[in-house]
C-alpha cells in the first residue's frame, strides 16, 4: 500500500473542485483580482473562527512575518530574538526587516523556543522576540514576555509565528493573540492550505492592524499618499476564494489530525518502542501540521520505510543558525545543542487528514522491524 507524506487532493476532491469553480466564476464576473470582496469576507470568517478581533489578509506567510515586526517598528540596529530550529522564514523575515536574528536553543521536548536561553541573550539591542508555534504546538507566550521583561526591566515585543499553527489553543490565552502580532500562513500543504500562496496577520491591537493594512498597500492609508515605506503584500481574490470553501472543513481536517496523533500514540504503545522512539508532546490545543518523532537512526529508519513505500520527511535539517546565509553572525557547531541534534534526530510522520489507520499500522509495524 503506497504511503504518500502528503496528499493535496484530500482536501480538493471533486465536489470540493466544483464549489470552488463556481467561487471563481464570480471572481472572474466581478473582476477585482487582487484584495477583492472574497479577501475582506475571508478576513471576517478568520476573525470569526479564531476569536481575535483583527486579521489582514498577504500574499503569504513569510511576508505576515515581515508585516508583524515592521509594526513592531523592529528595524536596523534591532535584535530580535529566535528560535533555531524553525522554518527559514521565522529569521528569513527578521533580516528583511534589516534587523539581526539573535538565535535561541529549544526545549527537546517540545521544540520550542528555551525561555532561559532566550532571557540569557537579551542585550540593550533586543527590541524583540518571535516564539514559533512550532508544528502546531501552542507556545506559552505570556510565559516568555513576562520572563523578558522582569529580565530586561523593559518591555520587550513578542511576535508569534503561527504559520503551522491555525486553530491552536493554550490555555492563557489565544494563539495569534497573546503577543503583539502574529504571522499565519496558508501554503497549500498547511492545516489551512490555499490553491495558490497565501497568509495573515491578527492582532489584538487596533492601532496595529492599521498600521499593518498601510504596510501591506506601499505604506498608504489612501491611494497614491504613503506615510511610510511598505509593500505590495496583497492576496488575489481567487486564493481568498479557495481559502472561504475550504475553511468550514478546518474543525474536522485539525480533528483527524489530532485522531491521527492519538492512533500513532497507540501504536507505539503496543508496539513497546518507547526506548527507541521519542514521540512528540502532547497538548490539548495541539493542531499536529506535523507528528514528529526523534530516533537516532533517523537516516536510516528513514531509508528502510522509504524502500518499503513509506514516505517521511525531515522538518529541518540544519539549524538557523548553521546556514550559509547567516555565517556572517557567527554561528558555529556545538553553539546550539539542543536545535543541532534535532536536526539529525526529526522524522515526520504522515498525519494529513486523509491518511489511513491501515497506513499507520503499516508505518509503525515497518518501524518495529527496523529496530528489531
Amino acid at each position: 500500500m503506497a504511503h504518500p507524506f502528503f496528499d493535496i487532493h484530500h482536501s480538493y476532491d471533486a465536489d470540493t473542485q466544483e464549489a470552488l469553480l463556481e467561487r471563481w466564476r464570480r471572481v472572474l464576473a466581478h473582476g477585482a483580482f487582487v484584495n477583492g470582496p472574497e479577501v475582506r469576507e475571508l478576513e471576517a470568517a478568520l476573525g470569526q473562527l479564531l476569536g481575535l478581533p483583527e486579521v489582514i489578509c498577504c500574499s503569504n506567510g513569510s511576508d505576515a512575518l515581515v508585516l508583524a515586526l515592521r509594526a513592531a517598528d523592529v528595524g536596523p540596529g534591532d535584535e530580535v530574538l529566535v528560535p533555531a530550529f524553525t522554518f527559514f522564514a521565522s529569521a528569513g523575515a527578521i533580516a528583511r526587516c534589516g534587523a539581526t536574528p539573535v538565535f535561541v536553543d529549544i526545549d527537546p521536548q517540545t521544540f520550542l523556543l528555551d525561555v532561559e536561553d532566550a532571557v540569557s541573550k537579551i542585550t540593550p539591542q533586543t527590541k524583540a522576540a518571535m516564539v514559533v508555534h512550532l508544528y502546531g504546538y501552542p507556545a506559552d507566550v505570556q510565559a516568555l514576555t513576562t520572563a523578558l521583561q522582569q529580565s530586561a526591566e523593559r518591555p520587550i515585543a513578542v511576535i508569534e509565528d503561527a504559520a503551522q499553527a491555525i486553530g491552536a489553543v493554550h490555555e492563557k490565552g489565544t494563539v495569534g493573540g497573546m503577543g503583539v502580532a502574529a504571522g499565519w500562513s496558508c501554503f497549500p500543504t498547511k492545516n489551512l492550505g490555499a490553491p495558490g500562496d497565501g497568509g495573515f496577520v491578527t492582532t489584538d491591537h487596533a492601532e496595529v492592524a492599521e498600521r499593518m493594512r498601510r504596510l501591506r498597500e506601499h505604506g498608504g492609508g489612501r491611494q497614491y499618499y504613503h506615510d511610510e515605506v511598505g509593500y505590495n503584500f496583497r492576496m488575489d481574490s481567487l486564493v481568498a476564494a479557495g481559502l472561504l470553501e475550504l475553511l468550514p472543513r478546518l474543525v474536522g481536517f485539525n480533528a483527524a489530525r489530532r485522531l491521527g496523533a492519538e492512533h500513532y500514540r497507540q501504536l507505539f504503545a503496543a508496539a513497546d518502542l518507547a526506548d527507541k522512539v521519542q514521540l512528540p508532546t502532547d497538548h490539548p490545543g495541539h493542531v499536529y501540521h506535523q507528528f514528529v518523532i526523534r530516533v537516532t537512526q533517523r537516516e536510516a529508519l528513514r531509508h528502510f520505510l522509504s524502500e518499503r513505500g513509506i514516505s517521511c520527511a525531515v522538518y529541518y535539517p540544519l539549524a538557523l543558525h548553521l546556514q550559509p546565509c547567516f555565517a556572517a553572525l557567527g554561528g558555529q557547531p556545538g553553539q546550539l545543542p539542543e536545535a543541532e541534534l534535532a536536526t539529525e534526530e526529526v522524522l515526520a510522520l504522515p498525519i494529513y487528514p486523509g491518511a489511513t489507520a491501515q497506513q499507520r499500522e503499516e508505518l509503525v509495524t515497518a518501524v518495529a522491524e527496523f529496530f528489531a
